[in-house]
């Protein structure tokens, strides 16, 4: 069985059907992705590798309890189980992730107070929500796009990958999605800042 010339869609329905191999291809396919996304927020081999492993083993079980809906998304399906998963991390560890001074980023920029007050929770929580619903609207390959750029941090090269569209095609959808946003916050009128 080579591994370039099953889909992912195949091989999830093979493992389900009780083909071992099938994951192991999967995995050996994704997993320079995958683990090199968690490398680059971890920073630390060892706990980026249990993180790996975590990952997949969520994956199994979610596969093997049959609840996965193969919708043509593993990939970013299991991208999304890795983001979580090392939000837990730093949850329960407490610790912001390791922060690099660079050209574009000054340490000086996550120093300051943002305490909110209880009012501003509030209105930072509405904003959060009102998003999230003008976000739905859009056509799905803007949102999956934007959800991807903003809420998973990932780069138009990862989503370009993901995706199976140019970067161009990523930079596009982006672009129209927040167009649209803009279009649509205009027409309810709504505001999204405390």
């Amino acid at each position: 069985m080579a591994a370039t010339q099953f889909t992912d869609a195949y091989l999830v329905q093979e493992y389900v059907s009780g083909n071992e191999k099938a994951l192991e291809l999967l995995i050996k396919r994704h997993e320079s992705k995958i683990f090199g996304f968690i490398y680059s927020k971890i920073a630390d081999r060892d706990v980026a590798n249990d993180i790996f492993q975590d990952t997949f083993i969520k994956v199994i079980r979610t596969l093997k309890s049959t609840s996965y809906n193969e919708e043509g998304k593993f990939l970013p399906w299991v991208m999304r189980i890795a983001h979580n998963l090392i939000i837990d991390h730093f949850r329960k560890n407490k610790k912001m992730p390791l922060y690099r001074e660079t050209e574009e980023f000054s340490i000086f920029s996550v120093m300051s107070d943002d305490s909110l007050t209880i009012e501003n929770q509030l209105i930072a929580s509405q904003v959060e929500i009102d998003l999230r619903r003008i976000i739905h609207e859009l056509p799905d390959d803007q949102k999956e796009v934007l959800m991807m750029r903003m809420y998973q941090d990932m780069s138009f090269k990862e989503i370009s990958e993901i995706t199976g569209v140019s970067i161009n095609t990523a930079l596009g959808r982006m672009r129209y999605a927040l167009l649209n946003l803009r279009k649509v916050i205009d027409k309810h009128q709504i505001i999204l800042t405390n």
